[in-house]
């Protein structure tokens, strides 16, 4: 029983900090969400695969939302 409580624990830990930083953030945005602009991701310098973007330009906003 003390597993689970401290699972539920951690879990509402983490749900509330991303909702503080959704809360934070001008217009309750996370910049960069595509995750083929990550140089770590994408090694061969391919497009976005959503908004068509190349790796060094910034994403659409609505392509986004």
């Amino acid at each position: 029983m003390k597993l689970v409580l401290l699972t539920a624990g951690i879990l509402l830990l983490a749900v509330a900090g991303i909702a503080i930083k959704l809360w934070a953030k001008k217009d309750g945005e996370f910049a960069g969400t595509c995750a083929s602009q990550s140089p770590f991701l994408n090694k061969d310098g391919e497009n976005c695969s959503y908004c068509g973007k190349a790796p060094s330009e910034q994403c659409k906003k609505e392509a986004l939302n």
